[in-house]
Order: structure tokens, then sequence, then C-alpha cells
């Protein structure tokens, strides 16, 4: 999920203004205890229904937003950093001062926001990149084309880490982002995605017709035949996890074997990477095909195709006419997503794309308390601690795997708050009025960044997601988990809330993120971050069979009538929700021995508010078109079962609520899956 590796003089520590910790509050936000009582349905058992139990009193109180795809507590959390992020840049845009980098932010942000001048410029902006795709006039041409930033390809490439040797970068080849979000958009029968081809040939003729293109019906068609032609060799999402079958490493004979279309010695040197002499591709087949179809189908229709796609990767940041015929579909028609969001929020979208870590760091300064690193460090210490207890104590695993697995866990590096070094943004050339050129350098910019990483050993101080993001991550090719500190906010984290608040809400994300060391796929990594098989035939095999049934369980949720979780596409994600609350609870229990037994809060033992606390930390819902959407793309199960289907496996939940026979979210015990 990410890319690592750093030019060491490509990064300093910045200069940005520092302000006081916030003062925190005497109490917890939510509630009495961390939570908020009325997001409770009591008419519900826990045993039937959880996350309902939990979350069915918000549920009927709260409407999705006509701006969102969603509503829940990521949702409350990002819009809250999203406050604090525009009075930090509109702070700036007051007053640049002489950094630099508040100039670059200031600028950004003027530029997006100054639409009287977006509409005057009109298409003028498009000229000179639309003329570059007309000039085109051999498969040449077109292979510098697909080399540029900004410009569209039928295959990816991008540098990362290797695999094989994690202290060095590679060229990494993958198979392309098309304009719908996935295959099966493009091949499947089922009516609902007829209607999206049917919208989505509207889309492009009508933002054809827009840019003055002659021709814009017959280009439509021949373009979304291009596309069905690559999206039918394309791999489906669950196939693209097993990195058994996506690293290949290839030199450039082999890469001419499999794709000579390709031409890669000048398409190599026009990315960057001239010097490069091996490149792991990932789904080799795709990108034999594409080669195929590049030689088969005419300059002109591959044209057409360029020309699409720039104005639609490029809409936002052209004229609102271009602007809303995106958003009509890839927001509308494809997420059942009414209203756009103000220009506001979208600009400060912009300049973390554009200027992310220069933006984090200022927020940091602002808003990130250094007391929140000591509770974390506490929560991590006992997480680590229960991994190894239960590492121990597990029944399928041989010594010989354990000790892997010991040795992977004790080597775990957990990283929280912000980097201890920022991105320097000074080549990046921002030009206020100058929207769409702006986009194109931050990409370049980007680009430039990860080839100068490329001679260098890896970097493992690299940072995958800004200070400002309301996420988290684990990088099993660096054993890292990272957790920036727009995470840690309520009812995530919060230093006034009950420890079962706490171990049951940021102490489960700890112990998920840890868990993705020890999923079906970071499990082939090693303590190094090495790709290496450590696993015994016997403790593989039991391993397997556990993940086997937990496949089963989530292939019968239904989220939508006749369509279900795919098992494999997020088995990933579903190990790391169960042992990321068994292992927290775990680590809860460990707190308490230390601590003390805890008393009654509102009528809840300890053990009930870190597991209702666990159930309200994945409150949320969404649009039942951004539902169908994401059961096809996304590796994570939908919010409801990523707690459902995770405590009804957990033995401590069964106890905590007496859940019993006859309730219909019953297992018994030999049913449950143990795997962390």
């Amino acid at each position: 999920m990410s890319f690592a590796g750093l030019l060491l003089a490509a990064f300093v520590v910045g200069t940005a203004p520092t302000a006081s910790p916030p003062v925190q509050p005497a109490n917890p936000v939510y509630g009495s205890w961390g939570y908020d009582p009325k997001s409770m349905d009591p008419s519900i058992k826990p045993g039937d229904d959880f996350f309902a139990y939990v979350n069915g009193g918000w549920d009927r109180a709260t409407p999705i937003a006509p701006d969102r795809p969603g509503a829940g507590v990521v949702f409350v959390v990002r819009d809250k950093t999203e406050n604090q992020l525009r009075e930090i840049v509109e702070d700036l845009l007051a007053n640049p001062g002489a950094s630099p980098t508040a100039r670059q932010i200031a600028d950004t942000y003027a530029t997006w926001v100054d639409t009287a001048a977006i509409e005057k410029a009109g298409v003028a902006p498009l000229k000179p990149y639309l003329a570059r795709i007309a000039a085109a006039r051999t498969r040449g041409d077109l292979l510098a084309l697909f080399a540029s930033p900004g410009f569209a390809s039928p295959i990816e490439i991008r540098v990362g880490i290797d695999p094989s040797n994690p202290k060095r970068y590679v060229a990494r080849a993958g198979q392309a982002t098309l304009g719908l979000p996935d295959r099966d958009y493009y091949l499947s029968a089922d009516p609902k995605m007829a209607a999206h081809r049917a919208a989505y040939r509207n889309y492009v003729i009508a933002i054809q017709k827009l840019a003055g293109f002659a021709n814009a019906v017959a280009k439509a068609d021949r373009i979304i035949a291009l596309e069905t032609a690559l999206s039918k060799e394309q791999w489906d999402r669950a196939r693209r996890r097993d990195i058994a079958q996506t690293y290949n490493p290839m030199n450039r004979a082999q890469m001419a074997a499999l794709a000579p279309e390709f031409d890669w010695v000048p398409t190599l040197a026009g990315m960057g990477l001239g010097k490069v002499d091996t490149v792991v591709v990932a789904e080799k087949s795709a990108i034999e095909a594409a080669g195929k179809l590049l030689a088969s189908t005419s300059i002109d229709t591959w044209k057409d195709w360029l020309a699409f796609r720039f104005l639609s990767d490029h809409a936002n940041e052209l004229p609102r006419s271009f602007d809303g015929l995106n958003f009509d579909f890839y927001s509308k028609q494809l997420r059942g997503v009414g209203v756009q969001r103000d220009r506001w929020k979208r600009g400060i979208e912009l300049v973390n794309a554009s200027l992310g870590e220069a933006v984090g760091q200022l927020y940091v300064a602002r808003h990130y308390p250094a007391t929140s690193k000591i509770q974390m460090a506490e929560l991590i210490a006992d997480l680590r601690a229960a991994y190894h207890d239960r590492i121990l104590g597990n029944d399928w695993m041989d010594d010989a795997t354990r000790k892997e697995a010991l040795a992977k866990l004790a080597s775990f590096d957990a990283r929280v708050g912000h980097p201890v070094k920022y991105v320097d943004y000074s080549t990046l050339k921002v030009i206020r009025g100058d929207l769409l050129g702006n986009a194109i350098r931050a990409r370049e910019f980007a680009r430039n960044l990860q080839l100068a990483r490329l001679p260098y050993p890896v970097d493992r101080s690299l940072w995958w997601l800004t200070p400002q993001t309301v996420n988290a991550y684990y990088d099993p090719l660096t054993n890292q988990i990272t957790f920036p500190a727009a995470r840690l906010q309520p009812p995530y984290f919060d230093p006034n809330a009950d420890p079962a608040a706490n171990y049951g809400s940021i102490g489960a994300v700890i112990g998920h993120e840890m868990g993705h060391g020890f999923d079906d796929q970071g499990s082939k990594f090693d303590a190094t971050g090495r790709l290496r098989n450590w696993w015994t035939p016997t403790s593989a095999q039991a391993f397997a069979a556990r993940t086997a049934r937990l496949i089963a369980q989530y292939d019968e949720f239904e989220p939508l009538p006749g369509k279900r979780v795919n098992g494999k596409l997020t088995l990933g994600e579903n190990i790391g929700d169960l042992g990321g609350v068994e292992t927290a609870y775990a680590a809860y229990r460990r707190h308490v021995a230390r601590h003390g037994e805890p008393v009654l809060i509102g009528g809840l033992t300890g053990d009930q508010r870190f597991f209702i606390a666990y159930a309200q930390m994945r409150q949320g819902k969404v649009r039942e078109d951004e539902e169908r959407r994401l059961l096809l793309i996304d590796p994570h199960s939908p919010a409801k079962y990523r707690i459902n289907g995770a405590v009804r496996n957990v033995d401590a939940w069964y106890k905590a609520f007496n859940v019993k026979p006859g309730d219909k979210m019953y297992l018994p015990p030999e049913q449950r899956v143990r795997i962390w």
C-alpha cells in the first residue's frame, strides 16, 4: 500500500511555527466514560446484533449529509480535523510571512478558491497538454505521453521497496487504473452495472463536447471499447492481494519478452528509470495483454483515450462545467452523493494532496499534545505483551514457527503522531493563478521524490500518511505500524476517557495494525520485512485451515440483497479485526491487573465498556450505491460486519453480554475461529 525510500537531501526538519498544546478537557468528550449512551438501542439484544445494540440509536438519529457517501465516527473526526486545517490555511492566506512553504500553501489554496479566475481562463490551460496529445504520430510518441506526469497510461510504473531485499528500492509495474472503479463495472451483467456503463458513456460524450472535441459519440464508443478490452485481462482485487502471484522480478530481456510493445529501454528512460535493470511486475498477464492492445489498437484511438482521460482526471482543476460533470458521474451516479462538498473543503483536500507534510507540520504544532504519546506508549506496550502471550499460548503453531513469529513481533516499529523529519517542498513550483499547472507540477514533484530515493538505502523514517490523516497503517516491508496525530482523537482515543474505552477503540486499532503482520499476506514477510517463508508446513496448514473458516463466515454476510461480502478480498482486514479485538482485550486485562478491577459505570462492567467502545469505534453507514462500490473494491468488510463478524468469535464477548444459544449471533465454541 505504500512506497518506501528516500534521498536524504530531499528532506529537512522544517521550521513551522510552534504553538502551546491545547488544554485537555476535564471530562471525556463522549459521555461519562468515552461513549455516548444516546447512540445505543437497548431494545436490541447484544447477542442478536451487537453493532445495532451499540449504534442503533445513533443510526436512527443521524442522516447521511448530502455531500457525503456515508456517516459515522470517521466522518466526524475528519470534519473536525478539516476545520482545524482550515484555520491553519486561512491564517497563512492572511499572513504567509517570510516562509516559502507558507507561501506555497497560501498560493495553492488561493488559486483553488479564486473561481472567477478559473472561469475566466476557461479551457485555455488545457491547450498545451492537449496539443501534446494531438501531435503524437507514432507509438513511441504515445509511450512518451504515458511516461509523463498528468497523463494516463495502460500500465503504471513507480518506485517501491524490494520485497526480496527491503533495504533497497526497485521499479514496480502494474495494471492501469481505468475510468470506472473496477473491472466488474465493465463486465458484470448486473442491471446496476449496466446503468453505470450507460451513464459513463454519456459522461465520456459530454465532457468531450464541452471541450469542443468533434465526433464525441464515436470517440466515446472507441474509448469505452478500449477500456473494456483492458478490463477483461485485468486481475480482480482478491487475486491482486496475493504477493506470491504479484511478486515477479524481471530483467529487461524478460520484460521485452513479456510485452515488447512497450519498448522498455526508452520508456523506462522517459520515466527517469533509465539505469534500472530489474522491474518487479505485478499482474503479468494484464501487462502482456495491454501490450498487445497497444499494438492492435489505432494510434488515434489511444490519442482519444488520452485526451478524454486528461479532461476527466483534471476536471477538478477546470471551470465548474467540467468539475460539475465529473461530480455528477463519479459522485452522484457511482456513489449516490447528491451535493458537492463546499469549495473550501475541497481546497483543504488539495493542499493536503500537494503539500501534505508541510500542512501536517503546522497541524502537529497546534493540535497534537505530547501527553497523547505517553498514553499511547502504554497501550502499545500492553498490546505487544498481549500478542507475545497469545503467540506463546496458541495451540496450533509449532515451536520453529512460533520462534519466528515472536522475532517478528519483537521487531515491530511503532510510530505515533508525526514523522521525525518532514518533506522539503522547496523545489515544488507553485504559481498563483495556475491551478492546472500546479496540479501537474505536484505530480511531477511526487514522482521525482520517488526517483531520487532509488539509488539510496531505504529510509525507514518515511511516513506514507500525513499527520493530519484520520487513518493508520502497517507496512510489511518495514514491519512498521503508524498512527498519525489526527487518528488520536475522540472517540478513537481520549486521554480523559475510561481505560476500557481507549483499549476498546484505539487499542483495537493498534492490535489490528499489528495483526496485519500476521495476516494471510503480511505473514509471508519476516522480521526484517523480507519476503520469506518462515512457516513450517504443519503450521502453515493449520493457519490456512483457520483462515478458510474465516473466509466462509464472511462469505455468508449479505449487506444488500444478492450482494455478499467477499471473504477472500477482505480476509487480511478480517484477520486484523479479529486479532485486534482479541489482543486489545487481553491488553486491557493486563491494564486491569496493574490498576485494579474497574467499577461499574452506568451499570456497565469494564469488559462491557471495552466491547461497546469497540463497536462505537466502527460506528458508520454508507449509501446503497457506495455500499455496492465498496463491496467490489474495498478490502475492508462493511462496518457492521467488521464488528459482528469479529466479536462472535471472541469468548470474552459472550461472557460479557451473556450471549446464549438461540441468540442470532451465537456460534458454538467449536465453530469460533481462533487465530491470534
